[in-house]
């Protein structure tokens, strides 16, 4: 029997997370702070947050956040995958939704998730080819999460059945490329380009 989605992305996120020792309580605690506070700067910020600003906001010492992150790459790839695995994580959410429901909502948390983490994986890519193992695990984590929801909506004759699954990442993903774009302006966007996908929509 083939891996389920679970299985896929749980494989995905070990794979995408470097292997860590046990850690005590409170160097947990510090952890889970920085990348907490690492995400915040990053959002409001860019990928160019300063390091000491995001300690800062983690309440620790500099010394504590390069104790965990030795290079900027790392706690930027630590951010990225742990984003990664939120989103796909979140597929479970829409499990007793209406196919046509989960994908869609899926979907829009899959645009609000590429319009943030953008710029994490630009600078990432100046270090490392969009080849490396981190984004092509992650990758697979995606597709193992959204591919299933997909599969469902078109098993329920909602979704037009000659569509694939990258497909319909290249379609949302477009739309978080425009720019100036507001978020309602995005949603907006999304709910056209997904009506798309739909059949029956006219009749609707």
């Amino acid at each position: 029997m083939a891996n389920t989605a679970e299985q896929l992305v749980t494989a995905a996120a070990l794979d995408c997370t470097a292997a860590r020792k046990p850690m005590r309580a409170d160097a947990r605690r510090n952890y889970d702070r920085l990348l907490a506070a690492a995400r915040a700067e990053f959002a409001s910020r860019g990928a160019g947050a300063s390091l000491e600003e995001i300690a800062r906001r983690a309440e620790v010492g500099v010394g504590t956040l390069y104790r965990h992150f030795p290079t900027r790459q790392a706690l930027l790839e630590a951010v990225y995958v742990e984003e990664v695995m939120a989103l796909c994580r979140s597929a479970e959410d829409f499990a007793a939704a209406a196919p046509w429901d989960a994908l869609a909502d899926w979907l829009s948390r899959f645009v609000d998730y590429v319009a943030t983490k953008r710029a994490l994986a630009e600078e990432m890519m100046t270090t490392m080819s969009k080849d490396a193992p981190v984004f092509r695990t992650c990758h697979d984590a995606i597709f193992a999460a959204g591919e299933p929801l997909l599969a469902r909506a078109k098993a329920e004759g909602v979704v037009r059945d000659d569509v694939e699954f990258l497909e319909v990442i290249q379609l949302v993903s477009g739309i978080t490329m425009v720019r100036n774009a507001t978020p309602d302006q995005m949603k907006r966007v999304l709910s056209v380009a997904l009506d798309g996908l739909r059949y029956g929509v006219e009749a609707g």
